[in-house]
């Protein structure tokens, strides 16, 4: 099930005893679970680490390498300064599927629910937009893009707080993201761990419709299942369905599925059984992933993986699902928005999801908020 190679990190220096020289420690940092963490002085892409000692940022691609970081200081993350975040222009986002490639998308996923292939499929796009203007400096995976990263998930924290978000900028591993994600991927506390998907977006609380309701009874049966694979027979319970939480400028419907890990699973296995996260493919999954190959013209990137931390010493952790998420990849700024598409969906309204969900996030990076214009094929 899992898309990236685990083993040794690719990252190391070889030519060294200690794990690797101190430039690739410069500009590392993250904000992740309400903590700063500094000085890193571990990096592996080997999810086994996270069951041995430190605190960890960790940053799973949808697809690629696993970055994971281990940070000798960690302590209570504040509002730090430094230069305000300055965004693209509004006008100069693309988007990977215009309107009418979006739609023809979710037709043709229409039509393999007809024919008995798949239940259900996240389908997203990716926009992107350059940040190196006239007069600016162009922005890389130095110091400099890290500070840009930094600020912008200072700007998200007060224009779009979110319950799981986080911030890790580790030049070495050209990881330079920011998160406002509202959606639990896994946590644990010893051996009890737990998923929260969402799905179901409306702009009310009582704009949810029954398709809302259908797609989170998939997404739960499928991370029960998911659960299932790691967890003691008969402890995977679903205390929440259903559950209304209110975010910037929308509502989720939001369920959550926990169990109690059998002996001998840690990280690298409850990892390995969940991912990537099942509200963000389909269901069935690997029917879904397929779908979504097919369908998207990019590749997600971080966008849809998961990102967050893990404490080690005291065997916790949290990890969210990568969405409302912005990274840099050399010189660009990217986004990814999509949504669920079910038999009873209907393309028009699916793109106004996105285009929904996208908004205010929109609006945060790139003031004044814009609608992104069709990128060229």
């Amino acid at each position: 099930m899992f898309p990236f190679r685990r083993g040794v990190s690719p990252w190391k220096d070889p030519t060294v005893d200690r794990p690797f020289r101190s430039t690739v420690r410069a500009g590392a940092l993250a904000v992740v679970g309400g903590r700063l963490c500094t000085d890193l002085v571990d990096i592996t892409s080997d999810l086994a680490a996270l069951d041995s000692s430190g605190f960890w940022a960790v940053v799973l691609p949808f697809e690629g390498e696993p970055c994971c970081g281990r940070f000798a200081t960690v302590q209570p993350a504040r509002p730090w300064p430094g230069a305000p975040w300055k965004g693209p222009a509004p006008h100069d986002w693309t988007t990977s599927l215009d309107r009418n490639g979006f739609e023809r998308a979710v037709g043709g996923i229409r039509s393999e629910i007809a024919a008995g292939e798949v239940y259900q499929v996240n389908l997203t796009r990716r926009l992107r937009a350059p940040l190196d203007r006239p007069g600016r400096p162009r922005q890389r995976f130095d110091t400099h893009a890290g500070s840009d990263i930094a600020a912008l998930g200072a700007a998200l924290a007060q224009g779009n707080p979110a319950p799981y978000s986080a911030v890790v900028r580790i030049p070495a591993a050209g990881i330079a993201v920011a998160s406002a994600s509202p959606e639990l991927f896994l946590a644990r506390d010893g051996n009890r761990v737990r998923s929260s998907p969402i799905k179901g977006t409306a702009a009310t609380p009582e704009g949810f419709l029954d398709k809302d309701r259908a797609e989170n009874v998939m997404i739960v049966d499928l991370v029960r299942n998911d659960l299932g694979r790691v967890c003691e027979w008969g402890s995977v319970i679903v205390p929440t369905l259903f559950g209304v939480e209110a975010h910037p400028g929308l509502f989720h419907l939001v369920s959550t599925v926990e169990g109690t890990l059998r002996p001998g699973h840690g990280w690298a296995e409850s990892i390995d059984a969940t991912f990537p996260p099942g509200s963000v493919t389909g269901a069935p999954k690997l029917a879904a992933l397929e779908s979504i190959h097919r369908h998207e013209p990019e590749d997600r990137g971080l966008y849809c993986g998961a990102i967050g931390w893990v404490d080690a010493d005291r065997t916790a952790g949290a990890l969210n699902v990568a969405i409302r998420t912005f990274w840099i990849t050399d010189d660009e700024l990217n986004f990814g928005t999509g949504g669920a598409i079910t038999w009873d969906s209907d393309p028009g309204g699916e793109w106004a999801e996105t285009e929904l969900k996208a908004s205010n996030l929109l609006s945060v990076a790139s003031a004044p908020a814009t609608t992104p214009r069709e990128s060229r094929s």
